[in-house]
């Protein structure tokens, strides 16, 4: 069979997006950004804006290159694709795309003119956090983003009172809409926006590039970005005998709540003389977010009472990726997926629980 003109090869087969356009309708957010990587606050969003405004799907729109963000630190275009397919984790209208790359755009001034001539019937949302409602008015263009496409705003974690505060909500005040009136946003003309209140979800992709680094042991660079429990800033020494004997007991005590609750895949790894963020770390999986709270908040509970110092959680209350600072362990629960993403047990030389169990076959 001919292709079509203009037909791309999808990247891995993430996209069921064509660049030329196609005749689909209904309401469809588009959630943009690095994705650098993809998160679990970023599947919430999508999850309530489909609720809400009853979209039909959600695009997850892998920018190639962010024009307001550095190179360092930034993800392939690939693996932040693929983190996207990951958090998305199989739902039909959840969809992530590499579009944008193959609409060769970066700004979404740019971007957005294509995508209203090619999908002429889609009433296209514009999706996006309190963070970005901040930022916006750096963004290229960006009152033309907003006469081109109603927009919604999503609470986050220490940027909502900002973002409501911001020179774009001050200068678009006159284009807002009641937070009741949010399910008629995709068939309202724009300029239309609306900031709709909801629960902060704790998902970082800042956080999660912390965590990563300081797994590796780069905890001193990465403090400069964020510091999550897992950066720790003193030097590690050989332990003493005493020591020792209460690291173990704590370990054990870990290692028996996470059992209890049914952990999958328990891994710890000894980082004594490795690394100065912590002497042990223990990796762990859980099959589903409620799972991973309640082992995050057993496993702090009996950390706090056998004595454990300052134990302090990141990304507890719906993510795929939990941890606990416990002082001299640092504990990581995943989802499976997850865990297969980022790796941590690699970068210390062991295998994947997946990678253990393709072997025994």
């Amino acid at each position: 069979m001919r292709k079509r003109p203009g037909h791309e090869r999808v990247l891995d087969g993430l996209s069921r997006v064509p660049a030329w356009g196609d005749g689909r309708k209904g309401g469809i957010g588009i959630l943009g950004g690095s994705f650098n990587p993809a998160h679990e606050g970023h599947r919430h969003i999508a999850l309530a804006a489909m609720k809400r405004l009853g979209l039909k799907a959600v695009w997850l729109m892998v920018s190639p290159g962010n024009p307001l963000k550095s190179n360092d630190g930034m993800g392939a275009f690939a693996d932040r694709l693929a983190s996207a397919r990951v958090m998305a984790g199989g739902h039909p209208r959840i969809i992530p795309t590499d579009i944008e790359a193959r609409l060769g755009t970066r700004y979404t001034r740019h971007t957005l003119p294509k995508l209203l001539r090619r999908f002429r019937r889609v009433r296209f949302v514009w999706l996006m956090g309190a963070d970005n409602q901040v930022q916006i008015p750096r963004w290229q263009g960006w009152t033309e983003i907003f006469g081109m496409i109603p927009v919604i705003v999503f609470p986050r974690p220490g940027w909502t009172r900002p973002a409501l505060a911001g020179k774009a909500t001050r200068r678009m005040q006159h284009a807002r809409l009641p937070a009741h009136a949010a399910g008629a946003l995709p068939r309202t003309d724009p300029p239309a926006w609306t900031f709709l209140p909801g629960r902060e979800h704790p998902a970082s992709a800042t956080m999660i590039r912390a965590a990563l680094a300081a797994a590796r042991g780069e905890g001193r660079s990465v403090a400069r970005e964020a510091k999550p429990p897992a950066v720790r800033e003193k030097r590690r020494v050989e332990l003493a005998p005493g020591r020792r004997d209460r690291l173990g007991e704590r370990v054990q005590l870990v290692v028996d709540s996470l059992e209890a609750d049914k952990a999958e895949d328990v891994v710890v790894i000894d980082l004594a003389g490795k690394a100065d963020f912590a002497d042990r770390m223990i990796v762990a999986s859980g099959l589903a977010g409620r799972q991973i709270q309640a082992m995050a908040e057993h496993v702090v509970e009996k950390l706090e009472k056998n004595g454990a110092p300052r134990v302090r959680v990141e990304g507890l209350g719906g993510s795929d990726w939990v941890l606990i600072d416990g002082g001299d362990i640092v504990i990581h629960l995943f989802r499976p997926e997850a865990r297969t993403l980022y790796g941590l047990e690699k970068m210390w030389g062991m295998a994947l629980p997946a990678e253990d169990g393709a072997r025994d076959r």
